[in-house]
């Protein structure tokens, strides 16, 4: 599967990308083929560039990323209940486990980013490790949260039979789309997974200074420098693309799925099926992210959990092992590739 993914996103990118430019090496001619289609591309629809959203009430500051994540916690903890009920599972334990999974979360999201993303930011400030809400990270969120989750059940529920907290667990996995998607909005609204330049038409357009000193200021961290041409192209916005690949993709087959009863762990299965080969595939358009053999941290946590996945979903052997492989192999070509 990510093999799939991964050559139709190198594929798409030989038609909707510019390349990176390495400022450092003078050889590099920064004429592309996407330079050579202004005309082309300048005609195409892309979408307005904005600041985020900001509001100053006193001394404090409200950013539209703050409010869209508020809503997606208070939207899940809501919806999960309804689950719970559904399933017959008891209220106040449920609503227990959901805040220990969202301190987790919390926890796991920014120890990720700190630890993986800005190493060298934390050697030169060593009280970046306590700002608990800055940087951040989605899927340290996702692996502190069930992290959260399953020391819950060690230490409180100990006894509790395990097909009951997979339930449990299960019942959040359904509602986590959802949130998450609410959660992209505030990712959209920020801008704060911005990929390579490009003239994909649901490209944040760069026609704006505003915009090109956004991006710009992003391709500089990188070492980079952006093409000539692009006044007149877009950027990838990453958190926009997941938004809708959550909102018309998984959330609909969550609800079409949930025509009739699943075993527990259907939908956390589920939910790893159709995210982390996605996200492994948007990351390949990150621009500055941090890189290990060629991957993001994101990737590499996502490769991990595909490959993981046949030995609990898969009952032929050989069939389990020929499925890890495939993705170990496409993990190598990915990262024999690099960014694009």
């Amino acid at each position: 599967m990510i093999a799939w993914l991964y050559a139709g996103i190198r594929a798409g990118g030989q038609l909707f990308h510019l390349e990176l430019v390495d400022t450092k090496d003078p050889s590099i001619d920064v004429v592309t083929r996407d330079e050579r289609l202004n005309t082309h591309s300048s005609e195409i629809l892309m979408l307005p560039y904005f600041e985020q959203p900001v509001w100053h009430v006193g001394p404090l500051t409200i950013h539209g990323f703050g409010i869209a994540v508020a809503i997606a916690v208070w939207f899940g903890l809501a919806m999960v209940q309804r689950r719970f009920d559904r399933a017959s599972l008891d209220r106040v334990v449920g609503e227990r486990l959901g805040w220990w999974m969202i301190v987790g979360g919390i926890v796991g999201a920014h120890l990720y980013s700190v630890l993986l993303y800005f190493p060298d930011e934390l050697r030169t400030d060593p009280w970046l490790l306590l700002r608990i809400w800055d940087p951040i990270s989605s899927i340290g969120g996702m692996l502190g949260g069930i992290t959260g989750g399953l020391l819950f059940f060690s230490t409180r529920l100990g006894e509790m039979d395990w097909r009951a907290k997979l339930a449990y667990l299960d019942a959040i996995a359904f509602v986590f789309p959802s949130a998450l998607a609410i959660g992209r909005l505030g990712c959209t609204l920020a801008h704060d997974h911005p990929g390579v330049v490009t003239s994909f038409p649901l490209s944040i357009s760069l026609q704006t200074e505003a915009a090109r000193n956004y991006i710009g200021g992003v391709y500089n961290a990188a070492g980079l420098t952006l093409p000539s041409a692009a006044p007149t192209m877009g950027f990838h916005d990453l958190g926009l693309y997941e938004l809708l690949f959550l909102v018309l993709v998984v959330v609909p087959t969550f609800i079409y799925l949930d025509r009739r009863r699943r075993p527990a762990g259907f939908y956390l299965i589920a939910f790893s099926v159709l995210y982390f080969p996605v996200r492994f595939a948007f990351d390949m358009l990150r621009i500055a992210d941090a890189r290990y053999l060629g991957l993001t941290p994101a990737q590499w946590a996502a490769a991990l959990i595909v490959a993981a996945l046949p030995f609990v979903t898969v009952r032929k052997r050989a069939l389990r092992f020929a499925i890890a492989g495939a993705v170990i192999v496409a993990t190598a070509c990915a990262c024999w590739g690099g960014p694009m």
